[in-house]
């Protein structure tokens, strides 16, 4: 199986080069994005050193189908997706916040909440709550968006003071992220699933704002099985659960969180191979559909002309 860790392309009418942690972006007359979907992983913010192969196909496809499941509510910055790995779009100027909402105890929160912190990003939690529980009501909790390094929580106070985001543009994303959060729950539901939390981001263009990015990917959410959630919270037990943490947990386990001085454990070819095996395990559950390898001898020619047939067609409407 043959991974895509990057990608050295020169489109036609290119004009902008940007490498991401997972995505190879470039820009096209300063008019269109091109969003290519690696097969890098990145992991506490830091991208590791193996490739896996389909995740970048996992994740633009799974992206692709939420994006147009929800444009009735926010616009989206998708003009074409021409490529298993490839979505075109409009350039936004990105809000420099994550919106993160959180309907259970999970994650980054619940290791805020261990530690004994009953506040995440300025939101008070009660008491008494243990892992993976279902919180009162979905919270928002984000974060700054970093260039490099980690990603910060922040306050929706610290993000009006510091004037990050106006205050009517943040009201407007806090309400389409929770419309969008509702969507995803109820299309997670049909498949069987809890989508217990997930972030967003958005852009701008004009007056109008744009939904940017992938969403409801198992790089950008966290999914439980819904079959059994109950039982196993009644006895304390692991929840089992979609999601990139399954990574995330095998890094903890081998003393690695992304630290200054840690190292980054060997990713044999059985480790890489599992985690491909469990990306399109979460494609299947979340999109309800059987996942198709796409050939893998020539991916990096056939990316290239279906981007350029993409853009002649873009750019001459």
């Amino acid at each position: 199986m043959k991974a895509i860790k990057e990608t050295h392309f020169n489109f036609p009418q290119q004009t902008n080069f940007y490498k991401g942690k997972v995505r190879d972006v470039y820009t096209i007359d300063d008019q269109l994005m091109a969003m290519v979907v690696t097969d890098r992983i990145s992991a506490f913010d830091v991208v590791l050193p193996e490739a896996i192969p389909f995740k970048g196909q996992v994740l633009n496809q799974i992206a692709a189908k939420f994006l147009a499941a929800t444009k009735d509510i926010v616009p989206n910055w998708v003009s074409s997706t021409p490529d298993e790995m490839v979505t075109i779009g409009r350039i936004c100027e990105p809000y420099k916040v994550e919106m993160v909402i959180r309907g259970y105890l999970a994650g980054h929160a619940w290791r805020e909440y261990s530690a004994g912190r009953r506040s995440v990003c300025g939101v008070e939690l009660p008491e008494g709550l243990k892992e993976n529980d279902k919180l009162p009501t979905p919270i928002i909790t984000p974060t700054t968006k970093a260039a490099v390094g980690h990603d910060e929580d922040i306050s929706k106070q610290d993000i009006l003071a510091k004037g990050i985001v106006s205050l009517i543009d943040y009201e407007n994303l806090e309400s389409y992220t929770q419309a969008l959060y509702k969507r995803g729950t109820e299309m997670a539901a049909e498949r069987g699933l809890i989508l217990v939390d997930t972030k967003y981001e958005f852009g701008k263009v004009g007056d109008t704002i744009y939904l940017i990015d992938e969403i409801h990917t198992p790089d950008s959410s966290r999914y439980f099985y819904a079959d059994g959630y109950e039982e196993r919270q009644n006895n304390n037990e692991p929840q089992k659960q979609l999601s990139k943490e399954f990574v995330r947990k095998w890094l903890i386990e081998n003393n690695f969180q992304g630290k200054d001085g840690q190292v980054i454990p060997e990713m044999t070819p059985a480790i890489v191979n599992s985690i491909s095996e469990r990306y399109i395990e979460l494609y299947e559950q979340i999109v309800g559909e059987k996942f198709v390898k796409n050939p893998s001898s020539s991916i990096v020619n056939r990316i290239e002309q279906n981007v350029i047939n993409a853009i002649k067609d873009l750019l001459s409407n």
